[in-house]
């Protein structure tokens, strides 16, 4: 991962993973039910893929999620979405940190 000008806000990936923003629609209400339980199972199970869950930003109406994830390649970010049966619009690798300073 390259960091342009500072310190990134989030630390770099593991070594031997890289960086994806995957891009998800969701029908309205979909992601009301994603309690704590709901979260471990998905974490859970994108462990198995050697995937993990970074953090999520989501639109105002929650159909929409921008969601940052680390894994060996994306067709393992491709295989714990599967396996979570959670839609994928696209994904896009992010090996490079933009900071505001």
């Amino acid at each position: 991962m390259t960091t342009i000008d500072s310190a990134p806000a989030v630390p770099a990936p593991k070594t031997g993973l890289k960086r994806y923003m995957v891009v998800r629609t969701f029908p309205p209400g979909a992601l009301a039910g994603l309690d704590a339980t709901a979260k471990k199972n998905v974490n859970t199970r994108n462990s198995s893929q050697g995937v993990s869950w970074v953090y999520s930003y989501a639109n105002a109406d929650k159909t929409k999620t921008f969601c940052i994830y680390e894994g060996p390649s994306e067709q393992a970010i491709r295989d714990a979405a599967s396996a979570n049966k959670i839609p994928i619009d696209y994904i896009v690798e992010i090996p490079v940190v933009l900071t505001s300073r």
